[in-house]
C-alpha cells in the first residue's frame, strides 16, 4: 500500500505546542478536532514514547466504534503502518510503537476504574458527567485531551476544567479546517438563516442551549438564609436507578435546590439513615406515589412522608410549574446539575420536538417535581400559591 500524505490543521499544533496537563478543544462541526487529535496521538505522542498506555474514550461504545476508532484505523492505513498482528479486535486495543492504545466507553466500568493510563483522550466529553470525569482523570498521570461541540449552555467543563491553571483552552470552527469541501462549508453557513442556535453551536463553536433542553438553571454556593423550605422530595430506585433526595426552597419567585442523596442499592433502612443524617426532622417529604409500601415503612419509622400528588399529565404540569420559577442549584449538587442540564424533550422520527420529556436524566428532576408540585399546585397553600 502506498503511503498517503497526511495534512494537519491548527488543532494538531495546539497539542504539539501545549505544555499543560489538560488541553480542551471546543469547536463547531467539521473543524477537524477529533481527526487532528488522533494524528497527534499517532505521529507525536506514540512516535516519541514507549511503554505508554493511551486511552481513547467516549460515553457509548457504538458511537466510539463508528467514529473515533474508525478514524484511528483509517489514519494508520493511510500512513501504511497498520499491522493486523498489532490489532486486538476482541479487546479493542492496538499496539503502536511499543505503546498500548485502548478504546473504552463508560459502559465498561472494569476498564474505566481499572489500570492506570498515561494519556487520556475523551471524545465528545460533554456527554460525560462529573463523576465519569473524576473516575477517568484519577487514573491518568500524564496528559488529558478532550473535545466536544458546545451544545450545553451550562456544563462542568466550563466551570471545573477550563478555569484550571494546568489547562489550555482552544476554540475552532469549520473555517479552521482548510481541507473541508466548499459544499460542506456552504451547508454549515446555511444554518445562519435556518437555525440561529445551531449556527451558534455548530457553526461558530460557541456554547449555546439546545432547543430540546427543558430547564434553564443557575448555580449558587448556598441556600439564602431567608429562603423558606417548601418540602423534601424523594425518588425511589434500587439496582440500576438511584434513590434520590432533595430539599427545595423558595424566595422571591426563585427556587433553590440542594441534593442530599443519589445512590443505588438503597434499602428502607438505608433511606431512614440518610433522612436522619440530612436533619429532615419533622419536615414534609414527598415520594413517588407508586411506592406505597416503601412510603408506609418509612412513615412507621417516624418520618413525615406522603405520596406525591399525581394526576392526569402531572409530569408536564410539574414541568410547567417549575418553569415559572428561576431555578438555582447548589454547586455541590453534582447529579442535580447533570440531570437539569440533560433533561430534554423527546424528538419524533422526523427530528421534531414532542411535548413529552425523555425518560432519562430524571431521578433528581422527579424528586424536585414531587416536592414542588405536591405543594405549589394547591391553590389553598397560602404564601406558596401560584396565581
Amino acid at each position: 500500500m502506498t503511503k498517503q500524505k497526511i495534512q494537519t490543521n491548527k488543532v494538531f499544533k495546539h497539542l504539539k505546542n501545549s505544555d499543560k496537563k489538560i488541553v480542551v478543544e471546543q469547536g463547531g462541526t467539521r473543524s477537524g478536532k477529533t481527526y487532528n487529535i488522533l494524528l497527534w496521538i499517532i505521529l507525536e505522542y506514540c512516535a516519541q514514547n514507549k511503554d505508554k498506555t493511551i486511552t481513547i474514550c467516549r460515553k457509548a461504545f457504538p458511537s466510539l466504534r463508528a467514529s473515533v476508532m474508525r478514524d484511528f484505523l483509517d489514519i494508520l492505513r493511510k500512513l501504511n503502518i497498520y499491522n493486523e498482528d498489532n490489532h486486538n479486535k476482541s479487546n479493542s486495543e492496538y499496539k503502536l510503537y511499543g505503546n498500548l492504545v485502548e478504546f473504552i466507553s463508560l459502559d465498561m466500568p472494569q476498564k474505566v476504574r481499572g489500570r492506570k493510563r498515561n494519556l487520556l483522550f475523551i471524545n465528545e466529553a460533554n456527554e460525560l458527567n462529573w463523576e465519569d470525569w473524576q473516575q477517568l482523570i484519577f487514573r491518568t498521570d500524564d496528559r488529558i485531551v478532550i473535545d466536544y461541540n458546545p451544545s450545553d449552555e451550562y456544563h462542568w467543563i466550563y466551570d471545573k476544567v477550563i478555569p484550571r491553571k494546568d489547562c489550555d483552552f482552544f476554540r475552532t470552527t469549520y473555517l479552521d479546517n482548510p481541507f473541508l469541501e466548499q459544499t460542506i462549508k456552504e451547508e454549515i453557513e446555511r444554518l445562519k438563516q435556518t437555525d440561529e442556535q445551531y449556527w451558534q453551536i455548530y457553526g461558530l463553536g460557541l456554547k449555546g442551549i439546545s432547543k430540546a433542553t427543558i430547564f434553564k438553571y443557575y448555580e449558587c454556593s448556598y441556600i439564602p438564609e431567608e429562603a423558606k423550605l417548601i418540602s423534601y422530595g424523594a425518588d425511589a430506585g434500587y439496582s440500576n436507578d438511584p434513590s434520590t433526595l432533595v430539599s427545595v426552597y423558595t424566595l422571591d419567585h426563585n427556587l433553590y435546590i440542594k441534593e442530599h442523596l443519589y445512590r443505588t442499592q438503597m434499602t428502607t433502612r438505608d433511606l431512614h439513615n440518610t433522612f436522619r443524617d440530612s436533619n429532615i426532622a419533622r419536615n414534609q417529604i414527598y415520594m413517588d406515589s407508586s411506592e406505597p409500601r416503601l412510603i408506609e415503612e418509612l412513615r412507621r419509622m417516624g418520618w413525615n412522608i406522603r405520596p406525591s400528588l399525581k394526576g392526569r399529565d402531572s409530569v408536564n404540569a410539574g414541568i410547567d410549574l417549575l418553569k415559572r420559577y428561576k431555578i438555582y442549584i447548589t454547586s455541590d449538587s453534582n447529579n442535580a446539575i447533570q440531570e437539569f442540564r440533560n433533561y430534554k424533550w423527546k424528538e419524533d422520527k422526523s427530528g421534531k420536538l414532542t411535548n413529552s420529556p425523555e425518560d432519562k436524566n430524571n431521578h433528581i428532576v422527579d424528586a424536585v417535581r414531587y416536592a414542588t408540585y405536591s405543594i405549589l399546585s394547591r391553590p389553598n397553600f397560602g404564601k406558596y400559591t401560584i396565581n
